[in-house]
């Protein structure tokens, strides 16, 4: 492993590097074993610890790198051609820890966290489904209570990523007992503070590694901890852009690496028949042409995401909203359907699990990018704004 730099010494280039010897030495060495068993990829994060990864989204004034929407999608997309799971929980803390460094300015609090996290690498989850709201992020039954400074809350979720596993939480919650389901606020529950009772098994199709089971969430810390503002602004700002675009950086790295194992098979084929091109060979240009629409989707709205710099009104309007909408609904769809055109072309070898052509990992991965805010919720927000959309 290579020796730690300090965050603020990191460049971009140092960012996509120590992802790439992640993926490489790392990630892929352990992605069957994290998915056979359902376990945690804690061998992926002790390495992005180490190389200071978890500070990327922390301002450079902070100890962190800063790192731009487009590093951070590239970041994933690599580590997601080694392991989805890992991937999934690296872009879930950079969601969150964006939406800190994005609010919470000002906040002497926060701004001491920020210089924390840089430091010492805390892995930060978030709390954002509940049992009774149907998966609506922007409405919330449970409510902070306030007395002498201090919060008190209890939350039933119906999933913790990686809860168990990370050292704070970030929280939705009503901003207190009389507030409306949707006039949310964003919390910080630090290690220490908060309890998680129950728990179910998260024994899933895919994204095993994430660890995501049910939990109840006993919690309390003082005040400082909320963070100003109105979350429905952190996630029209942050959180909405950094998840869709994020999720599907890394659901792209799964679809390439499984059209790499299917060009590789056709490498081999063509190699045991010199002079002749092996049939599948066409579908695999097919394939490379829907791969390349999905990487460009992605990129061009990452791009378009750091040309707005620091200014975050045109997040809060529909266009925005709908392309954010798009991503995640195109990218969902196409990620599942690129790895079974690779499926189709490498044949019984990529249906195996024992076979180094194996894409099994990568169907069932992708299967889950539909569920992640269900395209249906999604789809059905989406006709709303487009039923009064003038189309600027």
């Amino acid at each position: 492993m290579s020796a730690v730099l300090p965050p603020s010494m990191v460049s971009r280039g140092d960012l996509l590097e120590a992802s790439r010897a992640i993926a490489r030495d790392v990630s892929a060495h352990f992605a069957d074993a994290v998915d056979r068993e359902g376990r945690f990829p804690i061998e992926t994060i002790s390495a992005a610890r180490e190389r200071g990864l978890l500070s990327a989204v922390v301002p450079r004034e902070f100890g962190g790198l800063g790192a731009t929407m487009r590093d951070l999608a590239e970041s994933c997309a690599i580590v997601g051609q080694a392991c989805g799971s890992s991937a999934m929980v690296l872009a879930m803390h950079h969601i969150q820890v964006a939406c800190i460094a994005r609010h919470a300015r000002g906040s002497a609090f926060f701004e001491g966290y920020l210089r924390r996290l840089a430091d010492e690498q805390m892995l930060l989850a978030s709390v954002t489904s509940e049992v009774g709201v149907g998966g609506d992020t922007r409405s919330s039954l449970c409510a902070v209570e306030r007395a002498h400074g201090r919060f008190t809350f209890e939350k039933d979720a119906t999933t913790v990523s990686y809860g168990a596993h990370a050292e704070d939480l970030l929280i939705t919650a009503r901003r207190d007992a009389d507030a409306g389901a949707s006039d949310q606020v964003l919390v910080l529950v630090q290690k220490g503070d908060f309890t998680l009772e129950g728990g179910g098994v998260w024994d899933t199709l895919g994204m095993r590694g994430t660890c995501s089971p049910p939990f109840r969430v006993v919690s309390s810390g003082p005040e400082e901890q909320i963070l100003p503002g109105a979350f429905a602004d952190a996630s029209a700002e942050s959180m909405v852009p950094y998840s869709h675009i994020l999720w599907s950086a890394l659901w792209l790295g799964i679809a390439t690496d499984a059209v790499n194992r299917a060009a590789a098979f056709v490498r081999a084929e063509a190699r045991r028949k010199p002079g002749t091109m092996p049939p599948t060979a066409k579908r695999l240009a097919e394939v490379s042409v829907t791969l390349q629409s999905l990487r460009n989707n992605v990129q061009a709205t990452a791009a378009d995401f750091d040309a707005l710099d620091d200014h975050r009104a045109p997040l809060q309007t529909m266009p925005w909203a709908l392309r954010f909408n798009n991503l995640k609904i195109a990218a969902s769809e196409m990620a599942p359907a690129i790895v079974h055109q690779a499926l189709q072309i490498i044949g019984i070898l990529g249906y195996k699990n024992d076979s180094p052509y194996s894409v099994g990992r990568h169907y069932r991965d992708t299967l889950s990018a539909a569920l992640m805010v269900g395209n249906e919720r999604i789809l059905s927000k989406s006709a709303s704004m487009l039923l009064v959309s003038k189309g600027d």
